[in-house]
């Protein structure tokens, strides 16, 4: 039976968005382990098989994938220091330093979530992005027009700026993507989706109609990340 999670790792993360602290997650971390690592862990394995039919290149490491449950809280003013969700992160090989566009799923209590796309490119790869997007634009809102693609992930990121970005045209075709600084489509499922068996077939299957999308954003990334000859 494909992995998932027990209704144990639900009432778990419940309990930690009540109690956000070391004095009572340290006395628990064997149940986190059990309950919500390892098979996290197992899962990110299962779905790196899937992958390597549509994205090999994302296909990494269970650990490596896998966010760890702490917070960064050292520039933060929110100073709880664990996350109340279990998430995983598939970045293109050569790409782990600097991200690009990848492939996302988290687990709560309230929500599972599926995305994919690029949602944290660094200066120079939103201006590569964007040129690509300035010169294929048509081939980009054809993959997203795809009918199962926008039934299975629906949820569009939306542009964030006015005005589009210094050296574009104002008049481009392509305006309204260029004035985005994030590019990705996601779905919100119900929480209960992580205690179930289809639970993986509901990743993958999502992931896959997504990958078109994914290779798009990191068409003019990928060729700086590949080694010399």
């Amino acid at each position: 039976m494909p992995t998932h999670f027990t209704p144990a790792a639900l009432t778990f993360l419940r309990g930690l968005a009540r109690n956000n602290d070391r004095e009572w997650f340290t006395p628990r971390k064997a149940i986190y382990e059990r309950e919500l690592k390892a098979p996290m862990l197992a899962l990110i394995a299962e779905i790196n098989d899937a992958m390597v039919a549509f994205a090999p290149d994302h296909v990494r490491a269970p650990h490596k994938a896998m966010f760890r449950i702490y917070r960064d809280t050292r520039f933060a003013a929110d100073k709880r220091p664990y996350k109340t969700h279990v998430a995983a992160w598939w970045v293109r090989a050569g790409m782990e330093k600097t991200s690009g566009a990848g492939f996302y799923f988290h687990i709560s209590p309230k929500e599972t979530v599926i995305a994919a796309g690029a949602y944290m490119p660094t200066g120079d790869q939103l201006l590569a992005i964007r040129r690509h997007i300035q010169q294929h634009h048509q081939d980009l809102r054809k993959i997203l027009a795809g009918k199962r693609l926008k039934a299975a992930l629906a949820e569009w990121e939306p542009a964030d700026m006015k005005r589009v970005p210094r050296g574009f045209p104002p008049d481009s075709h392509a305006a309204d993507l260029l004035r985005q600084r994030r590019w990705g489509v996601s779905a919100t499922l119900p929480g209960e989706l992580a205690t179930s068996p289809t639970l993986l077939r509901e990743v993958t299957t999502r992931f896959a109609l997504a990958a078109p999308l994914v290779h798009f954003l990191n068409a003019p990334l990928a060729t700086k990340t590949e080694p010399p000859l």
